[in-house]
């Protein structure tokens, strides 16, 4: 008997699961309601047309709203009138979050009478000579009913309402409402919509990594790994730092004298400020050298400014520094990282160059902002400052060291602690990574980015919370993840995280 009752309990719960479930998107229903929802909104809504709504809006209209009331029909067309369209030089636009919307039939004997249907919405602002900005979010549930083989909507909840997420613009608006990784296929989808091949993240929690997860391809129909190597672009830089702290606190090294002791670049070599020059100031951009020689107006290497007294961002510097260690130490630079970290850490997919080592099916191709592959160099030589190739599951490697104290004696490891320069209103340098101090929760963060056309990648720590996040992607795209991935993450640490780097 009792076997009995659970199996018509179970059933039960089957049948009515069953009832409720979601229509299919390319479903007669859910076409034919979204086309409803657009009368009411991209045509009663965004452009006054009342003949619209006069199709879709029930006598009986019940309209819910969890901050400005009810309204009856009457209400509500009134509302349009007095309010969302009486300025034209100030007029509210309201757009739908496609991915959102769902429908759930209802039915009467197996007769479709109704439906439900959900979603989210933002809400804009229209002025003259100005572009759209959004002003609002929210959710919606509409009730419609079908009379007369018409359907007509008779209860409008709209609630939940707040600010929406902050718009930085097409490269970093990711234009995604659901929170990433609550489902794979989901990723996929955001990827293919962005025409990104594929993502890999690493991402560490009480200073050790969690797990390592890679979506997409390295080329077409080539599935990405925990194995699959990236061009990580300037994400050199902090491996770089870290090779010449290990010599720092080795006491073969110094981070104060000046580096003329053991290389003279001839671009330089008349400088008044020659000898002004340490390592402290390469590692932090204060070198007072520009970004690239090559992109100045004679193509050659000169300060631009003073050693130590300013922050500019300079490739150059990190390459000067290897040049100098090199000629000291009678050791190719890459010789040397092995020993201090690639080899102590097992980061053994981790090269500043190409080698017979490296294989080349392993390789995430870079790709445009169409999608396509970009025929990619071999570099074969070491540079400081860009070029290394490296897996996610490698670089978190990387983080954790550096979230654990680096090996490096306390002074040392305090000299990384410490705001070397300032770049602008809430971000400092470190020596090798930007730093971010009092964000939420007294967290300070250290970060670096890397891109070169075609690749784009992310790290970052935080040193209280001891978290952190590698995030790497082979696509010209690959930036509009960032600030979606770096808020759900960190919560209001990330978002203040990204409103410091972008606004």
């Amino acid at each position: 008997m009792k076997s009995h009752k659970l199996i018509f309990a179970i059933l039960l719960i089957l049948t009515i699961k069953n009832s409720i479930a979601q229509v299919s998107k390319n479903s007669n229903l859910f076409i034919e309601l979204k086309k409803a929802d657009s009368l009411i909104f991209n045509q009663g809504f965004n452009k006054c047309d009342y003949s619209a709504l006069k199709k879709v809006l029930h006598k009986d209209l019940e309209f819910f709203h969890d901050q400005n009331g009810t309204q009856n029909l009457e209400q509500f067309y009134n509302s349009f009138t007095n309010s969302i369209c009486s300025n034209p030089n100030f007029k509210p636009i309201r757009k739908l979050v496609n991915e959102t919307l769902k429908v759930f039939p209802l039915k009467n004997n197996g007769e479709i009478y109704g439906a439900i249907q959900t979603g989210e919405h933002i809400f804009y602002i229209k002025e003259p000579n100005r572009n759209l900005y959004a002003t609002e979010q929210g959710k919606f549930i509409h009730t419609w009913v079908l009379e007369n083989g018409q359907w007509q909507v008779k209860r409008i909840v709209s609630y939940e309402h707040k600010p929406p997420a902050k718009d930085y613009g097409p490269k970093f608006n990711a234009d995604y409402a659901y929170r990433l990784f609550d489902n794979d296929k989901d990723i996929e989808k955001l990827l293919k919509k962005h025409k990104i091949p594929s993502i890999s993240i690493g991402l560490i929690k009480n200073g050790s990594i969690q797990q390592i997860r890679t979506f997409g391809n390295k080329k077409s129909g080539q599935p990405i790994s925990n194995n699959s190597i990236y061009k990580v672009a300037s994400l050199t830089k902090p491996i770089t730092a870290f090779v010449v702290l290990k010599l720092i606190d080795e006491g073969n090294w110094s981070l104060d004298e000046p580096v003329s002791k053991y290389y003279i670049d001839e671009d330089i070599k008349h400088s008044k400020y020659l000898d002004k020059l340490t390592t402290r100031h390469l590692l932090s951009h204060q070198s007072g050298f520009p970004n690239w020689r090559y992109l100045t107006d004679d193509k050659k290497l000169s300060f631009q400014f003073e050693p130590g007294t300013r922050w500019q961002y300079s490739g150059e510097g990190f390459e000067y520094l290897r040049k100098a260690i090199e000629k000291k130490f009678k050791r190719p630079f890459e010789d040397i990282a092995k020993e201090k970290l690639f080899n102590p850490l097992g980061m053994n997919n981790t090269y500043y160059y190409w080698t017979d080592k490296i294989d080349e099916k392993q390789y995430a191709v870079e790709h445009d902002e169409n999608g396509e592959p970009i025929n990619y160099t071999k570099y074969t030589d070491a540079n400081a400052s860009a070029n290394l190739l490296t897996t996610a599951e490698d670089y978190s490697k990387f983080l954790v060291y550096i979230l654990n104290g680096a090996g490096l004696s306390e002074k040392i490891y305090s000299e990384f602690l410490k705001a070397q320069a300032h770049e602008k209103n809430g971000i400092d340098w470190s020596l090798g990574m930007q730093m971010l101090s009092n964000l939420p929760n007294n967290e300070t963060a250290f970060m670096h980015t890397g891109g070169d056309y075609g690749t784009k990648t992310i790290v970052l720590i935080l040193n209280n919370s001891k978290q952190g996040l590698v995030l790497f992607s082979n696509s010209e795209n690959g930036m509009v993840l960032w600030q979606k991935i770096i808020s759900e993450y960190f919560g209001a640490v990330g978002e203040e995280i990204v409103r410091r780097n972008l606004e």
